[in-house]
């Protein structure tokens, strides 16, 4: 068994644990809480499958989060269990359901990471490899972005470890210089775009200018 079918197998497991609790609030059964263990585990279960399949489902800022969550919940039932007394069944089931979290936990705070092409649109797909084209042709490459208020001067270098984007922010009263690396080219487009306003368009004009200037 290859390690994309267990995590499938896993994912599986978690998803029938959820539609038994489902089956189980329905018919009366569970505590006043079970409601929000049930969405919390529902949430759980989507970012699983998204880690899985390799897809972004909604928000990846929520998923560390959410991650967090689970682990102080896993560490609350283990302090329980070494606490209190319980029954059987009760101690039976908390470990069994804290050991199995852990592996969820690792999962989601893994998914978190926004720095994975998977959270690309298709448009940062496509732009990505356009800045790669150019990083392959010219490296480092410099952009210039003007507005009303602000300049962007973003210098983009390629190694192998990665990218990195030297950014500097001139404002009326002020400069401001800082730098962020990435390991995919998705993420980096995102950032420029979002962060400095720069597109792989401006690197490309940069570059032509720079070769008619040479010539």
């Amino acid at each position: 068994m290859n390690l994309d079918r267990a995590y499938r197998l896993l994912a599986a497991f978690y998803t029938l644990m959820l539609v038994i609790g489902v089956i189980a609030i329905v018919a009366g059964g569970g505590t006043l809480l079970a409601p929000v263990h049930l969405l919390l585990g529902a949430l759980a279960v989507v970012g699983l499958w998204g880690y899985i399949l390799k897809r972004g489902f909604m928000n990846p800022r929520m998923w560390r989060p959410l991650a967090v969550i689970l682990a102080v919940g896993i560490v609350v039932q283990m302090g329980i269990v070494l606490t209190m007394p319980l029954s059987s069944v009760l101690l039976t089931w908390m470990l069994t359901s804290s050991i199995f979290s852990v592996m969820l936990v690792i999962m989601l705070y893994r998914y978190g990471d926004r720095d994975q092409p998977l959270w690309a649109s298709a448009q940062e797909r496509a732009a990505a490899r356009q800045l790669e084209a150019l990083l392959n042709g010219d490296s480092p490459l410099t952009a210039v972005k003007r507005d009303a208020e602000r300049e962007n001067k973003v210098q983009v270098t390629k190694s192998n470890g990665g990218y990195k984007a030297s950014v500097t922010r001139r404002m009326q009263d002020g400069q401001e210089r800082f730098e962020e690396r990435f390991r995919y080219p998705e993420t980096l487009v995102f950032f420029l775009e979002k962060f400095t306003s720069v597109s792989v368009d401006d690197f490309r004009r940069s570059t032509e200018d720079h070769g008619h200037a040479a010539v």
